[in-house]
């Protein structure tokens, strides 16, 4: 709750309050602490505090309690008495809250597009090899280059197989790609599609600007992510949780110091951020930890226990509240003492064995003081929250959600033109132009066919025609040889005869007859001679 203007969240063990200071307050923090020890009070007592002060909260509600900030809380009389908190102010109430769910079953669907989560966070979700990972990536950028837009995983296959199917038409410009390995990550969306991702990737994505937002009162609205269902994917809510901290970063303007945040995340089960992630995606979480406080966001990692958060990261979180661990391992032990070496020594206790003293309720706590100095470890009691502890019914549940002014934007799902209409039409296109040219192809053959056949049949005709005119040319010539022949055969006849009469007209009448036969077989035989030469 407020006090003084600042957040007053527990008090020591000699009653003193201790205050988080607003203008510190986005210099992150870490809630730590054995199941069962508080952690979930704590968080509630804190973003009941940042609503208070107008500020937006995200937090992801894993055991589905958390919920329960939209009703009015009970049954914390005997913690106010031990507080004193009767006349500071404190009172039951309920805070404005907006519920969302990524599958779209307790709360406002949540979506985003596969564009803005990108390749690099796409690849773990998928859970992608280097080979695969940078598959993706040529096919993000290749989805950039032609304008395909990015919005679902139908999208994504669309573009997948585009590029399977005319894989040497992007060698050129882009490498080789395995059809192989385009196969895998299409396996790989398959699955992610029958785990939700068909219905968190699409339209209309959440416009993280519609979360900085007050009610009438001028309270911070809590968005409260349901998680139940999703943190059995580990991977997938993790990587959606990195994905709202990095579009944050990207999006928000530089403010530098402020007086108070703009908004506070708090990440639940924290560990699994950073279960099995690569040395660069590391890199970058500790980045945008490291420089998202300039953009006015607290961070806040909620977890078991602190090493389970990255030394790099850990370094970043100034405002510390750890709750009871339990050694009962050597390596619990070596655990509980890591936990202890991090908070500035109290001379009047020892951190470790306080840590593993703490009730339920109970923490040693250390806030960074005006000048953002850590301040030594306090042992203290945590306020009890106004709101309710523990979940809520069906029917408040789903008022709760009907009624948000963000319902009507996001309920329905829209199918955007997107690569996967650009696509379809592209190979509507590419099989008209296929069939054209193979039409125009098959026309020209059979026009060639046509003209040789052409070809062909006018040679036919012109060797007919010479043949033809050959016969013509012989049976003249033959002819004119036996007409030749006939004339020269009579008119040798005739002279032969003419001749032997004018012989036998000197012989006698025996003569004649004879001599004219005698004449015209010689005449016959001359003549015949002469034709034959």
């Amino acid at each position: 709750m407020l006090k003084d203007g600042k957040v007053w969240i527990a008090n020591a063990d000699d009653g003193e309050n201790l205050f988080l200071i607003p203008k510190m307050a986005n210099r992150h923090g870490l809630i730590a602490g054995a199941t069962g020890s508080g952690k979930t009070v704590t968080l509630k007592v804190l973003a009941e505090s940042f609503s208070d002060m107008g500020v937006p909260v995200f937090l992801a509600d894993v055991k589905g309690d958390l919920a329960g900030m939209v009703s009015e809380g009970s049954g914390m009389e005997e913690r106010i008495e031990r507080f004193g908190l009767a006349g500071t102010g404190y009172e039951y109430k309920k805070y404005p809250a907006t519920l969302w769910d990524i599958f779209g079953k307790k709360g406002i669907q949540l979506r985003t597009t596969v564009s803005e989560m990108g390749p690099v966070l796409l690849s773990r979700i998928l859970g992608l090899n280097d080979l695969q990972s940078d598959i993706l990536t040529i096919a993000f950028k290749i989805a950039d280059d032609n304008g395909w837009f990015l919005f679902d995983t139908k999208d994504l296959k669309a573009l997948l197989n585009e590029i399977s199917d005319n894989n040497k038409d992007y060698a050129a410009d882009y490498g080789k790609m395995s059809p192989v390995s385009i196969s895998a990550i299409l396996r790989s969306v398959v699955a992610l599609e029958t785990q939700g991702g068909e219905i968190f990737f699409g339209e209309p994505a959440l416009n993280l600007m519609d979360w900085f937002t007050t009610d009438s009162n001028g309270k911070g609205m809590i968005n409260i992510l349901d998680s139940e269902s999703l943190i059995n994917n580990g991977v997938l809510y993790s990587t959606f949780l990195l994905w709202l901290l990095s579009e944050l970063f990207e999006t928000l303007p530089e403010v530098g110091d402020c007086e108070k945040p703009k908004m506070v995340f708090f990440f639940d089960e924290a560990h699994l951020l950073f279960k099995d992630t690569s040395k660069a995606l590391l890199d970058k979480i500790e980045q945008v930890v490291k420089l998202i406080r300039s953009k006015g966001v607290g961070v806040y990692f909620v977890t078991q226990n602190p090493r389970d958060i990255p030394d790099g990261v850990l370094a970043q979180l100034g405002n510390k509240i750890q709750h009871a661990l339990h050694a009962y391992t050597p390596a619990d032990q070596k655990s509980v003492k890591a936990a202890a070496e991090s908070f500035r020594e109290n001379p009047q206790f020892k951190t470790y064995d306080a840590i593993m003293e703490l009730g339920t309720g109970e923490a040693v706590v250390s806030f960074l003081d005006e000048n953002g100095t850590p301040g030594i470890a306090r042992r203290a009691f945590i306020l009890p929250p106004m709101s309710k502890i523990g979940t809520i019914d069906d029917g408040l549940r789903d008022s709760c959600i009907k009624g948000s002014l963000l319902y009507s934007k996001y309920a329905n799902a829209v199918d955007s033109d997107s690569a996967y209409e650009m696509l379809q039409r592209k190979g509507v296109l590419d099989a008209e132009e296929a069939a054209k040219a193979k039409a125009e192809e098959e026309a020209a053959k059979a026009k060639a066919k046509e003209e040789a056949a052409a070809v062909k049949a006018a040679e036919r005709e012109a060797a007919a025609k010479v043949r033809a005119e050959e016969r013509e040319k012989q049976k003249a010539e033959a002819a004119k040889k036996r007409a030749a022949k006939s004339v020269a055969s009579t008119v040798t006849g005739t002279v032969g005869r003419e001749v032997g009469k004018a012989a036998g007209s000197s012989f006698g009448k025996f003569g004649k007859t004879l001599g004219g036969n005698l004449g015209a077989s010689l005449g016959r035989g001359i003549i015949g001679t002469l034709f034959k030469l």
